[in-house]
């Protein structure tokens, strides 16, 4: 297809199917990204809409279930003892990594999709568990860039040789994490609930996943480096951290990381002909950047931003429960990453390359 042709469609939804009806979710977890996206999102999303609000209590959950005029707000306890089960489809899980097993599990227990925020949990272990208990549900772990239309497009891009033959990879992903929430305390910053790390887990995932996505290949060694020094990082070892990973036929991803330092989002792929960039790419804009030669293509839209990326990624996953069509990234999908997450936090121990499980 020649490029012109393939820009005009950009927006495109090349998933998308006739079905019908509605998904009913029930959001698990009511922090800012919940209430400020997640809500919204599914407001606009087609087929979607939210019946449940699951909070750490009643009165939260009932107080903002009020302010977006969602019919039902319970506890945890409630929903984990089967509250309102007839009112929602599928849940979205958005709680601190390390209790994303619980609430995946009961949904499973209850015949309820799973839509489970990444990473899917806080170690391997506690993922493996998850994606088992979920088997017999629909599962997707909510990698929100696969759904974003200018990275699906690159995808194919990629698929057409518009740069030849991959070579490597090199991204980042950084945001100053305490000027956002200015809480040492938060949960983020605290091993028990955030897994590994927080650096690494919470934002080098997109690197990772999303240069996964696409080049289709998986990566299967791991090198990385790391440090904490300041006293509100102390009990997790990378408020920043530098990995590479060799994947499949020999390309390398180079990738840094922090949660302390200033914005900085990049993806870009080198290839035997030519260079394909997202920047920015991870912080709810996105711009690609094509480059052959002499000749540069810019391809950007304004039609998905940071709620508009949640409304894809609902979207999306109400289509494949409605449609019953197969879903991904699913959970053996995001178990890769879990190895790879588990990988880099290892090597950076170790202090040499490690291979992934």
């Amino acid at each position: 297809m020649p490029l012109t042709n393939w820009i005009d469609r950009v927006d495109g939804r090349d998933w998308e199917t006739a079905s019908e009806g509605t998904v009913r979710f029930a959001l698990i977890g009511l922090g800012w990204w919940t209430v400020d996206f997640a809500i919204p999102a599914i407001e606009r999303a087609e087929r979607c809409e939210t019946t449940v609000l699951v909070s750490s209590s009643t009165e939260k959950a009932q107080r903002i279930a009020n302010e977006h005029d969602v019919p039902h707000g319970i506890s945890y306890d409630a929903f984990h003892d089967g509250a309102a089960a007839d009112t929602y489809d599928a849940i979205y899980i958005g709680t601190p990594n390390a209790r994303h097993e619980a609430f995946a599990t009961t949904a499973a227990e209850l015949e309820k999709a799973v839509l489970c925020e990444k990473p899917i949990a806080a170690d391997y272990d506690g993922a493996a568990r998850m994606v088992d208990a979920c088997a017999d549900v629909p599962f997707m772990a909510a990698y929100r860039m696969q759904t974003d239309p200018i990275v699906r497009r690159a995808r194919e891009l990629l698929q057409d040789g518009i740069i030849g033959e991959p070579r490597y990879v090199a991204g980042t992903n950084a945001q100053p994490l305490l000027e956002m929430i200015p809480d040492p305390d938060q949960w983020r910053l605290n091993a028990a609930l955030s897994g590994y790390g927080t650096s690494v887990m919470d934002l080098g995932i997109y690197v990772i996943n999303t240069a996964r996505f696409l080049l289709e290949r998986d990566p299967i060694e791991a090198s990385a480096r790391m440090a904490s020094i300041d006293e509100a990082f102390a009990d997790v070892p990378d408020q920043w951290a530098s990995f590479t990973l060799g994947f499949e036929d020999g390309i390398s991803l180079v990738g840094t990381t922090s949660q302390d330092a200033q914005y900085e989002t990049r993806l870009a792929i080198t290839g035997s002909a030519g260079r394909l960039v997202l920047d920015p790419v991870f912080h709810g804009e996105v711009v690609m950047r094509i480059e052959r030669g002499d000749a540069t293509t810019t391809v950007e839209h304004d039609a998905v931003d940071g709620h508009r990326e949640m409304e894809e990624e609902f979207a999306y996953f109400a289509d494949r429960i409605l449609s019953g069509e197969p879903i991904g990234p699913d959970g053996e999908h995001a178990l890769v990453d879990m190895a790879t997450l588990a990988a880099i936090h290892e090597a950076a121990e170790r202090g040499e390359p490690v291979r992934i499980a």
